[in-house]
C-alpha cells in the first residue's frame, strides 16, 4: 500500500457554489468562506471531502 501525496485541491460548495482551494489532508474542519458549510473533515490522513472536487492544484 503506497502513501498518498498530500495536495491542494479546488472544491465547489454544494450549497452556494463558491469555489475555494483546500488542503486534502486537513488537521481541522474546513468550512466554506461564504456560507459556512463544512467542506472537508479531518480523519487523521486524507480528509473526508463533502464538496465537489473541481481541480487538483499543482
Amino acid at each position: 500500500m503506497g502513501i498518498k501525496k498530500s495536495r491542494f485541491i479546488r472544491v465547489k460548495c454544494p450549497d452556494c457554489e463558491n469555489t475555494q482551494p483546500i488542503f486534502d489532508h486537513p488537521s481541522t474542519v474546513v468550512k466554506c468562506l461564504v456560507c459556512g458549510r463544512t467542506l472537508v473533515e479531518p480523519t487523521g490522513g486524507e480528509g473526508r471531502i463533502k464538496a465537489e472536487i473541481v481541480e487538483i492544484l499543482e
